[in-house]
């Protein structure tokens, strides 16, 4: 195997890869439309168009790991953004000969009341769900068909260095660290999983230079379950702030902005993740891949620094 990496996608998730793989000395290439320099030192960055199968199986070309770290900066346009993509990934993975490690979530698996284990089904309807249920039900009929290496890594939602306005957590800090009561999206006090973004790009790594990991879906490791206000209160605390008051939005102000926001509706959808229990159990993957969760008060104290 090589030591080249291409990772399509400079947000948090793929800027966390390229950190981890150029820290060691291997060469980094970031992907993105626009060519978007991370600033990382050692990395190289092009201009590419992942749903552009050519394009994407040339700047493959020799490389060990096929990172799909991309994300759409619009929630609402997972329809028209991913299924392009997802096809342009397997194509290029089969090319090039590259391993393809597929960043994922736990949408695919829709309502639970039962803390989520890799194996169990995905039995997700909601469209978003169904939408990522069926990219990697692709993915592993390709890999099991011999066609091309492939693994996808899920976590729950993102805490850590970075992730901003993009978590439920993190848009609110912000207000928080100024003593500022906050309001999150549906039930504050709902025990909940909350996944570092630096261990979604450990897990990355590791799953895709494990050939036994390979096929397969694996959870990042990750911390017991807090709930929002706890979450939100433990990182203040980190950092030496007060603990603030935190409440969910108005029913009713969410109703309204769902008949007139494309962004509200399709947060409506997945609700049952925050009125409900929603955990998230690693202990496979920390087993065998030898991964533990960063320690939670340094994941706190990333994410008070965003």
């Amino acid at each position: 195997m090589t030591d080249r990496h291409l990772i399509i996608g400079a947000g948090p998730v793929g800027r966390h890869v390229a950190e981890l793989l150029a820290a060691r000395g291997s060469e980094v290439i970031v992907g993105t439309r626009s060519g978007t320099d991370t600033g990382i030192d050692g990395v190289q960055h092009i201009s590419v168009d992942a749903s552009d199968a050519d394009a994407l199986s040339a700047a493959a070309e020799g490389a060990a790991v096929l990172y799909n770290c991309a994300n759409p900066a619009d929630y609402s346009t997972w329809d028209t953004f991913w299924p392009p993509i997802a096809a342009a990934m397997l194509t290029a993975a089969e090319r090039s000969g590259a391993v393809l490690a597929i960043t994922g979530n736990l949408y695919p698996y829709g309502p639970v009341d039962v803390p989520m284990v890799e194996g169990m089904p995905d039995a997700a309807t909601d469209h978003k769900g169904a939408l990522r249920a069926r990219m990697w039900a692709d993915a592993k009929a390709a890999h099991d068909a011999g066609l091309l290496r492939a693994l996808e890594v899920r976590g729950s939602d993102y805490v850590g260095r970075g992730v901003g306005d993009n978590g439920h957590v993190t848009r609110a800090i912000p207000r928080a660290l100024q003593g500022k009561s906050v309001m999150v999206l549906d039930d504050a006090h709902q025990p909940h999983s909350w996944t570092d973004v630096h261990d979604v790009a450990r897990t990355l790594v590791a799953a895709a230079e494990n050939e036994k990991a390979w096929g397969q879906i694996w959870h990042v490791p990750t911390n017991a379950p807090r709930t929002a206000a706890e979450a939100i209160n433990d990182v203040l605390a980190a950092v030496g702030k007060p603990a603030v008051t935190v409440r969910r939005y108005p029913r009713v102000m969410t109703r309204s902005l769902a008949k007139v926001n494309a962004l509200f509706r399709e947060l409506g959808e997945t609700s049952y993740q925050r009125s409900a229990p929603y955990v998230l159990d690693s202990s496979r993957s920390e087993k065998l891949l030898g991964l533990t969760p960063s320690p939670w008060d340094e994941v706190c104290r990333r994410t008070a620094v965003q």
